[in-house]
């Protein structure tokens, strides 16, 4: 259990975004370290068979940034960058397998 007290200490990590991090087979900040927060949404919604809000990727963004930084930001600091790569359409758009 040490490990998942470790990634609850990180700022925007609650139960749901622990269970994330456990379908996702991570299990310590530093399994965070060298990930990509497209890459965790993408599989995550691909592992659940369903579309996750979007807002799932700015916590796996922050968490990510404070793994590899220290630095603990509020999720909703990452949403505009999230917000805008949706415009330009370079943010992973997954559909929800029927």
């Amino acid at each position: 259990m040490q490990q998942a007290q470790s990634l609850g200490r990180l700022r925007n990590i609650g139960k749901a975004a622990l269970a994330d991090f456990r379908v996702l087979g991570i299990e310590t900040v530093d399994d965070l370290k060298s990930k990509d927060a497209d890459t965790l949404y993408v599989a995550l919604c691909r592992q659940t068979g369903q579309r996750h809000d979007p807002c799932v990727h700015d916590v796996f963004a922050a968490a990510i940034h404070q793994a590899q930084t220290g630095e603990a930001l509020d999720w909703w600091k990452f949403t505009p960058a999230r917000k805008a790569r949706q415009a330009e359409g370079t943010f992973p758009v997954v559909a929800a397998s029927s």
